[in-house]
């Protein structure tokens, strides 16, 4: 396997006069064409993690070493941002408002020839699809080219690694998912290594190749998409990576007893124990199962989301298909995939 790219260790950073601890103990890789997401909510560090990383934050504790070489320690080792050779699209795109696109795109090529600067300009403009849109400034453009005109920016210099900051959270859901897909498929073509920062776990899921969950300053999980979906290690995990069911159970190795019946577990497991049931690994049927009664319903055409309550217990439900269950039914509910046991 081939040496990272990027190498994160013990990372701390402190913020504001009160040297307020917001990234502590954290640790992450990042290989040559990878794209890493860091995932979490609004305070838990991930922006700040980017900053430090593309050196816009000093560090107290750690060392941040990319291509090799230390970027930044608790020695007081800091190569000033513009010498990283890392590419960054802010949250808000940060384009400079007196600028062309094609003036913006080639902000970063100064030192370049006239004749390579054009050259590279009129392939970011092809790449990213804003070929025609050459001399119109920011404000005469929507928040999807604007979007675009930032990652053609980013990308111009030839980046080894490009840092995007919520990249997509200020354009409307409708155009979200389709600049996201079309911002993959543009750092696809270039062969370009990418650390996404996001609160939206569906926009880390689909993006990256690997999720950094974190918490309060802290890397909580990391794994692939379908790793930490399938088999989160806590309930915060669970919950910050879709709908989760969380049943208490009395475990003697390969199940355990919880109010829903014997439930099979993922990993052996002996004595009290937390269970997380994704809806999905749940089903309704009209014989059988633990007795309870639909609560909610939510039809999605495809798919409906069902709440149930029994003795003991209150679930959702996942059914894909048909929906013949309504309000006030009496079902039961009967397990289908093993229960992943919760660390804490």
């Amino acid at each position: 396997m081939s040496e990272p790219l990027l190498t994160v260790e013990e990372l701390c950073v402190c913020l504001g006069e009160e040297r307020h601890v917001a990234v502590e103990d954290l640790s992450l890789e990042l290989r040559a064409e990878e794209r890493v997401a860091l995932l979490g909510p609004s305070g838990c560090g991930k922006t700040t993690t980017l900053r430090a990383i593309a050196g816009f934050e000093p560090v107290r504790g750690g060392r941040i070493s990319f291509e090799g070489r230390v970027q930044s320690d608790a020695g007081g080792v800091r190569v000033p941002a513009h010498r990283r050779g890392m590419g960054y699209v802010f949250q808000e795109f940060a384009l400079f408002p007196h600028l062309s696109v094609e003036e913006n795109v080639g902000f970063g090529l100064r030192k370049q020839s006239r004749a390579d600067a054009t050259k590279r300009i009129a392939e970011m403009l092809r790449l990213t699809g804003l070929e025609g849109l050459e001399a119109r400034r920011p404000f005469e453009l929507s928040g999807g080219q604007q979007q675009r005109v930032a990652l053609a920016r980013a990308l111009a210099p030839s980046p080894r690694l490009l840092l995007l900051d919520e990249p997509f959270s200020s354009l409307d859901p409708n155009l979200r998912g389709t600049t996201r897909r079309h911002t993959e498929r543009v750092l696809t073509s270039v062969g370009a290594t990418a650390l996404l920062v996001t609160h939206d776990r569906d926009e880390a899921m689909s993006f990256a190749d690997r999720l950094i969950v974190m918490r309060a300053g802290r890397a909580e999980q990391a794994g692939t998409p379908e790793e930490l979906y399938a088999a989160p290690r806590s309930a915060f995990v669970a919950e910050f990576l879709g709908a989760a069911n969380f049943v208490e159970g009395e475990a003697t190795g390969q199940s355990a007893r919880t109010a829903l019946g014997e439930v099979p577990l993922r990993v052996p497991a002996s004595g009290t124990v937390s269970l997380c049931l994704r809806p999905e690994s749940l089903e309704l049927v009209v014989e059988g199962g633990a007795p309870a009664r639909v609560v909610e319903r939510e039809y999605h055409g495809a798919s409906c989301i069902y709440g149930v309550e029994g003795e003991g217990f209150q679930v959702a439900v996942l059914a894909v298909g048909d929906a013949p269950f309504r309000k006030g039914d009496a079902v039961g509910v009967r397990v289908r995939a093993p229960a992943v046991v919760l660390e804490g």
